[in-house]
């Protein structure tokens, strides 16, 4: 009888030792998981992408006006300085900017304007050049 309870004490023990390491695994892959988050997908990225090279090509004034809106729009909203898009060229409007209404008293709703988009290392678009008539 007393061989018995000690065989059933060490099985208590060994599945509880069992139990104890499958919770520490499941731990560190929540772990892991929550720090590879931050990397976008393609498709999250090709979403991030299209709210600016929809843009791209031969725009008129009111187009541009447009664009730079979605560009403070997105670099309020950004989580992070590598989300954050600039425009340069004919204008400038860096990542930090709050206000643009400098900027789109320069946009002529006439003129047509060239846009290209620059992707940074992460595959996100970065720069946004726009070039044309700013009289």
């Amino acid at each position: 009888m007393e061989n018995a309870s000690k065989a059933l004490i060490i099985a208590g023990a060994i599945l509880l030792a069992i139990l104890l390491i499958t919770l520490g695994i499941l731990v560190y892959n929540q772990a892991a998981g929550v720090i590879n988050s931050n990397a976008m997908s393609d498709v999250e990225m090709q979403q991030f992408n299209q709210k600016f090279t929809q843009y791209e090509g031969e725009q008129r004034g009111v187009t541009i006006r447009s664009l730079f809106q979605a560009v403070l729009a997105n670099n309020s909203s950004a989580d992070s300085e590598e989300r954050k898009v600039s425009v340069t060229g004919s204008f400038d409007i860096p990542t930090s900017a709050t206000d643009i209404s400098e900027e789109l008293k320069k946009v002529q709703t006439g003129s047509t304007y060239t846009v290209s988009c620059t992707y940074g290392e992460d595959g996100l678009v970065e720069t946004i050049d726009v070039t044309g008539n700013t009289n």
